[in-house]
């Protein structure tokens, strides 16, 4: 794994915002960064590759405990949703995809900082912008990407009898959302469903069909959210999710796994596995570096690096439900740039990878897309 300094395409802001890409600079900083790639060895991406499937089987593992052990409350999941969680899970209501974060610097085995299971972004530019970079940059090169083909795919073999247009939907006001649910919507047409498109905030309930309906009234049978689970259950109409005919995707069962108390169950039942960090919700008995993470949180709020008696904190509205507490991995610091590896997962399979950048090592909402390649290994 290296870093490398390289030149940006000429015209890259037009080249990117080609194939959609159109918050390349956020809050007036440049987001996607293609004045840096990393280059890794096909033995790496291996490493990568077969480290992102463990960590899927495991949380599966911990989805079926969590549900065995009633730890919901442990997670500060609402007892009212407790009943369609499970149903969700024991009708094995697929999920699409999700982001596993990852602390490695190419050596050793990769760890688990977090899975973003629910609401994960960074997905266009890490199936479609950093491809099309490789192909102008680098193209004797490969890369660690089969994302679009496996979304597709993932649509194509929707099991449900029933192939209802599905709406999608994100938040009102986020560029990046927006250009996140509109390339998973073009993949769902591709795989040929009907789609249409609205913001959460667009979305009503009708008192007497107890449905949720679109703009024109017609029922929502099947929503894509880009909004989280934990923000939904906790809204003004957030009940009517417990009684409502309404598939969702991400499913209810991965409430489970987008909560940071995941981690310290996963330790639980896997204590010592090469690619989990210690993690526990009681902070007395993890003593020397480590770090505190709100149970939910967002784009690394209210995150805290407690190291060599000093603090590295981030701001940020979260906390209520209570924190975990992870043994401290620190990341790869190539002259001040500190990368995060964000394997995804695509219909439970490893599809590739992203990585954020940022000169903290608390990666946020700011910290640059710098695209990737790798090589075969030198013999």
């Amino acid at each position: 794994m290296r870093r490398l300094a390289v030149e940006p395409r000429a015209e890259w802001r037009e080249r990117v915002e080609s194939v959609g890409m159109l918050y390349h600079t956020i809050d007036d900083e440049i987001y996607w960064d293609e004045s840096a790639c990393y280059e890794f060895t096909r033995s790496e991406i291996d490493t990568l590759d077969l480290a992102t499937a463990e960590l899927q089987s495991l949380c599966i593992q911990a989805v079926e405990e969590v549900i065995r052990r009633n730890l919901f409350s442990r997670l500060a999941i609402p007892q009212a949703f407790v009943p369609k969680l499970i149903a969700s899970w024991e009708m094995d209501e697929p999920s699409l995809y999700g982001r596993f974060d990852l602390s490695w610097d190419g050596s050793g085995p990769p760890k688990l900082l977090e899975y973003n299971a629910d609401t994960p972004t960074s997905l266009l530019e890490a199936s479609v912008v950093q491809w099309f970079w490789l192909q102008d940059t680098h193209p004797q090169a490969d890369q660690f990407n089969s994302i679009h083909e496996k979304l597709i795919s993932f649509w194509r073999s929707w099991p449900y009898v029933l192939r209802d247009p599905i709406h999608f939907a994100c938040a009102a006001g986020s560029m990046e959302d927006l250009g996140n649910v509109e390339y998973l919507r073009d993949t769902a047409v591709q795989g040929g469903f009907e789609t249409h498109r609205l913001f959460m905030e667009e979305i009503g309930w009708n008192q007497v069909t107890r449905q949720f309906v679109g703009l024109d009234e017609e029922p929502i049978r099947t929503l894509f959210k880009l909004y989280p689970w934990e923000w939904m259950v906790r809204e003004e109409f957030g009940p009517c999710l417990a009684e409502a005919n309404l598939r969702v995707i991400e499913p209810a069962w991965k409430m489970v796994l987008s909560n940071k108390g995941i981690l310290p169950i996963l330790w639980q039942l896997f204590e010592g596995h090469p690619n989990l960090l210690e993690a526990t919700f009681d902070e007395t008995p993890l003593q020397g570096d480590h770090v505190r993470k709100p149970l939910l949180s967002r784009e690394g709020g209210n995150v805290e690096i407690i190291r060599g008696g000093g603090v590295v904190s981030t701001s940020g509205t979260y906390g209520r439900e209570g924190y975990i507490f992870q043994r401290y991995a620190p990341l790869p610091d190539f002259d001040g740039n500190f990368p995060v590896i964000g394997s995804w997962v695509i219909g439970g399979d490893p599809a590739g990878i992203g990585i954020r950048e940022d000169c903290s090592e608390i990666t946020t909402n700011g910290s640059r897309f710098i695209p990737h390649y790798f090589v075969e290994d030198s013999i």
